[in-house]
């Protein structure tokens, strides 16, 4: 992309944004299909290719798509972008040939979620070397569950250039509810940077995207509700920092379009329904770094799954989905003949959007971006402290809320096996401890002091919004703990970075310079994330299930990705039942590359 003398690139196109039609071609003959069940046949939404059996064969390459008025390349699967839809069934062995046809890169696919062997998990340098060019790779597994998941490449940036489509795995038991019509609502984020760049971008000027920063009426506003000491003392605290209660996500809509099913939200994807019928919708977040909050004006959402596994009902009006996460809802649409999809990111600085309607054609009103939020004290971890005594200069310029001294100078973190401190305090004022790696680390811009799981917290943006907002505290898995054992030790890890140098990491700790974290096979062990950043990020463990623990420590929420919001501390429990090498990372794709990933090792 060309830039002006700034280094910016010249100004956006029209947010009137569109999509050109996609090829969709490449399909493999005599696939050994199924017959797709009449509900699925009847709801499948316009845009997303189906290819449903246990033989596949996918193609690997480029294309040229348009979602601003300008072409751009794309890495697409059988030519389309979004990959085809996989329609899979549970307990059958599936077969899938992968052939990249990119002339001069390397590929891969991951199977998110899916439990298999850890060499068809798609991760190079950990399960298989990547697919090289021209070459084909066999993937072959077994289905050991069911639900609603999704697909991507684990090479470079090629998720964020396109490579990654939705999965269902259809149960072998009838599900616990019942629905008439189906449709996936995958969402996702586009850029027409090449993503290399756009990383490049993020290392030299973090806060590009970051419009919004406080102003002189801001401070007089501030002013007149809080009053002038506790004003100057929140513009003091953050002006330490270097950072602003305004920088809510890395990258957004002012370089991004928001697409659902691969459309831009003048594209009008519409899924179709009939008065009277219950309605699934599986909805993915495929984006590469967006947070999107999501609802359906005018109806309720009944939340039945959540990263394909059953919970108890729960109805609510609007819901965040973390990146990599997937939730299934009911709704049962009724009283008008359209109703908007709307998931608006995060920060409020654009939106992805389509229509239920009872025919193609109809545009129902899109409601307007909801305010735009600021962080708080609270939101990182510093709520109810006084911060006029914290010590901002112990090791790197802005760090905030670190010990003079780290408070742990003697104590070894480099695995992190923290086991003989399950159960404990970890500090005798209450206050979270960290490990000594952090302690003046050029790499570490903040420490969380006052930490809680905040299962209950609908997050920033969506507190006291008239609306009733999905947490993880009302989601309870449909089913008890499968393990049953209590954990036999802990390991504790601080998700770190420092957002100017747009560096992230585990306990200050680049995945290139720590060794794998060691797993024995078969045990069961609690894993405790802690936040140090004023950013969310959804975790994700390759291979096995990441077991959410209530307050109490008790078995709550079975998932794939959990997602760690600034300023809280959450567990989970793992049993570690997969041998071999395994990914462990933070799913903002470019928080990942930039160094927040481990590798898991479980070995006999």
């Amino acid at each position: 992309m060309s830039t002006d003398s700034s280094g910016r690139p010249p100004a956006a196109p029209s947010r009137r944004r569109f999509v050109t039609g996609l090829a969709a071609g490449g399909l493999a003959a005599g696939m050994g299909l199924w017959r797709l069940p009449a509900f699925a046949a009847a709801g499948q939404a316009p845009g997303l290719q189906t290819l449903s059996g246990t033989d596949f064969d996918l193609s690997i390459g480029g294309s040229m798509v348009n979602f601003t008025g300008s072409a751009r390349p794309a890495v697409t699967v059988n030519g389309t972008l979004p990959a085809p839809l996989l329609r899979w069934r549970e307990g059958d062995t599936v077969t899938v040939r992968v052939t990249n046809r990119l002339r001069d890169a390397y590929s891969s696919i991951h199977w998110h979620g899916i439990l298999l062997p850890a060499n068809m998990d798609g991760v190079p340098g950990l399960s298989f070397d990547g697919i090289a060019p021209g070459e084909t790779y066999t993937y072959k597994f077994q289905l050991q569950q069911s639900g609603t998941y999704w697909y991507h490449s684990h090479s470079m940036f090629q998720e964020q250039a396109g490579l990654y489509g939705p999965i269902i795995v259809e149960p072998r038991a009838p599900a616990p509810y019942h629905y008439d019509r189906e449709h996936v609502v995958l969402l996702s984020d586009w850029t027409d940077m090449d993503p290399t760049a756009l990383f490049r971008r993020m290392k030299k000027d973090s806060s590009f995207d970051n419009y919004y920063q406080r102003t002189v009426g801001d401070f007089v506003r501030d002013v007149r509700e809080d009053g002038l000491s506790a004003t100057l003392q929140d513009r003091r605290m953050w002006g330490q920092m270097r950072m602003t209660p305004s920088d809510i996500s890395d990258i957004n809509g002012h370089t991004y379009t928001f697409l659902m099913n691969g459309t831009a939200p003048s594209g009008n994807w519409t899924g179709l329904f009939k008065p009277g019928e219950k309605v699934l919708l599986r909805f993915i977040n495929g984006s590469a770094m967006t947070y999107f909050d999501v609802r359906i004006p005018g109806l309720k959402m009944i939340v039945v799954a959540a990263d394909g596994q059953y919970i108890h009902p729960v109805s609510v009006d609007e819901f965040r989905i973390a990146v990599a996460e997937t939730f299934d809802v009911l709704i049962e649409p009724s009283g008008a003949d359209a109703f908007a999809i709307f998931a608006q990111d995060m920060g409020r600085t654009g939106y992805a959007r389509g229509t239920l309607a009872v025919r193609q054609g109809l545009q129902p009103p899109v409601p307007p971006l909801d305010p735009r939020p600021l962080l708080t004290m609270d939101d990182m971890g510093h709520g109810g402290m006084d911060h006029r005594s914290m010590d901002h200069g112990s090791g790197s310029a802005g760090a905030a809320a670190s010990p003079a001294d780290g408070g742990h100078a003697g104590m070894d973190h480099s695995g992190h096996d923290m086991s003989a401190m399950a159960g404990m305090d970890h500090s005798a004022d209450g206050m979270q401890q960290h490990p000594a790696s952090e302690t003046g680390n050029p790499l570490v811009d903040m420490q969380a002091m006052s930490l809680a799981p905040k299962l209950d917290d609908p997050g920033m943006g969506l507190r006291d919004n008239g609306r009733k907002v999905l947490t993880y505290g009302v989601m309870k898995s449909l089913f008890d703990d499968p393990d049953g054992r209590e954990p036999s030790r802990e390991v504790e890890l601080h998700l770190t970075g420092h957002m100017e140098k747009f560096a992230w990491s585990f306990d200050g700790l680049k995945f290139a310079d720590v060794e794998p974290l060691r797993l024995n096979y078969g045990e069961r062990m609690r894993i405790v994330l802690v936040n140090d950043t004023m950013m969310g990020h959804p975790i994700h463990l390759h291979g096995m299930w990441s077991d959410l623990e209530d307050e109490n420590g008790n078995f709550h929420l079975r998932k794939h990705t959990v997602d760690i919001p600034p300023g809280t501390k959450r567990s989970y429990r793992v049993r570690a039942d997969a041998l071999g090498r395994w990914a462990f990372h933070c799913h903002l794709l470019y928080h990942m590359e930039a160094g927040m990933m481990r590798e898991v090792r479980v070995e006999e």
